[in-house]
């Protein structure tokens, strides 16, 4: 169902619906680990019935990531323990407030990647959130639930955090259209954190349709009299099959890379992916260190092991991450005096089945990602259909939220 679809129905037969697809569209098992919570039928009655009239985003079901306040709803952030830890909260989160200002209706938080550090949607208190389409294969992270119940048809519109990947890594492997928007907004300011110098929030849609209203309604959509100018850049690592859709995709919005800009910007990106993991390692760390200690047990094994990394690092590597964060931000800013977009891989592969998600693997995704997070750069992630019904994608990079080119590349995809 489309968000035209959704506003078509009234406030009781929306809620029934809503909750008929919820319990229904996932198997038990997923459910657990998909839904951090749902309303009850008459509080969702309430929330449809409410929602303010004439609104862009009026009567649109949407579910939160479970890193994002709802006043009087605990805020777990993936864990078993954060409560405990941090006040329950009294308000809604800024973005909780606008998405509702602006119509949304709210229906529930989803499950991700243990305090969102992960890539690949695995939780082992909850579950592993699954590819709804594809069992056996996962969602991505750490967006897992919000990216599986818009995959799923449950919802068409669903809140996430994207700091390393985590919007565009499950929009790819889910067939999505993805936004992430920049670093230090306030709509992720009073989220909780894992690294604030990257986190950022944003959304999954199903098509670009939607994806249009929703930037629309949230951000604003930038106009130009001119068509938009950008390049298509191939990082290497992609599978046969992947490289060939996305260059095929990319086609339809820009040539590829010259070799000049392709030498230029391969060269000052080779150094993200172990600067991101450093500044993450640092800034997650100062987060956690009030409780780390007393928790430890209660963490994700895998999440207490990258919370301990900060330890294994020296000054000269936290200071070259610090120099290479300010190389990759002086290119982008360079690029983009010429340049209005650039278009890159968003995964290597398909979907990782739970047996491939390996470090190795989540490298590889991370080293797609990791430029536009230095950069604290807006990115909409479209879909690329492969064989058998998976998908890959595209990161369209731009330099602001409101750029004229996101609603030009979604009329390109609609």
């Amino acid at each position: 169902m489309t968000f035209a679809d959704w506003q078509s129905l009234a406030p009781a037969p929306a809620a029934r619906e809503f909750l008929r697809r919820a319990t229904t569209l996932l198997s038990t098992e997923q459910q657990r680990a998909v839904f951090a919570r749902l309303p009850t039928e008459a509080e969702l009655i309430t929330h449809f019935a409410t929602a303010p009239a004439g609104t862009p985003l009026a009567g649109v079901p949407y579910l939160a990531k479970d890193l994002f306040d709802v006043a009087s709803i605990p805020t777990f952030a993936g864990s078993t323990f954060l409560p405990e830890v941090r006040p329950q909260p009294t308000t809604d989160s800024t973005f909780i407030s606008a998405v509702n200002a602006a119509g949304g209706v709210f229906a529930g938080k989803t499950h991700l990647h243990e305090f969102a550090y992960g890539i690949t949607g695995e939780n082992p208190h909850y579950g592993d959130v699954e590819h709804p389409r594809r069992p056996g294969r996962t969602s991505g992270g750490s967006s897992s639930g919000s990216a599986a119940a818009v995959a799923a048809g449950i919802v068409p519109f669903a809140l996430g955090t994207d700091t390393g990947g985590s919007i565009r890594v499950p929009a790819a492997f889910c067939g999505l259209y993805g936004f992430r928007g920049a670093p230090r907004h306030r709509w992720i300011a009073d989220a909780f954190p894992l690294a604030p110098t990257f986190d950022t929030a944003g959304w999954f849609t199903a098509n670009a349709a939607d994806m249009r209203t929703a930037l629309a309604a949230l951000v604003g959509l930038g106009t130009s009299q001119r068509t938009p100018r950008g390049c298509y850049l191939e990082i290497p690592g992609l599978t046969p099959e992947v490289a060939y859709a996305c260059r095929a995709a990319a086609t339809q919005l820009a040539p590829p890379a010259d070799h000049a800009t392709r030498t230029e910007l391969l060269r000052r990106f080779a150094g993200a992916l172990d600067a991101y993991n450093i500044i993450v390692a640092t800034e997650s760390a100062a987060i956690h260190a009030p409780w780390a200690t007393d928790y430890k047990d209660r963490y994700d094994p895998a999440v207490w092991a990258r919370l301990q990394r900060v330890h294994e690092l020296t000054d000269a590597q936290v200071a070259s991450a610090d120099v290479t964060l300010t190389a990759v931000r002086l290119v982008w800013t360079s690029y983009f005096l010429t340049f209005d977009f650039v278009i890159l891989p968003a995964v290597h592969r398909p979907a990782l089945t739970k047996a491939e998600c390996t470090l190795p693997q989540r490298s590889r995704l991370l080293a797609l990602t990791a430029p536009a997070s230095l950069g604290g750069l807006p990115v909409l992630t479209v879909p690329v259909p492969l064989a058998e019904g998976l998908t890959a994608g595209l990161q369209i990079v731009v330099n602001n939220p409101q750029s004229p080119v996101l609603p030009w590349a979604l009329a390109q995809f609609a």
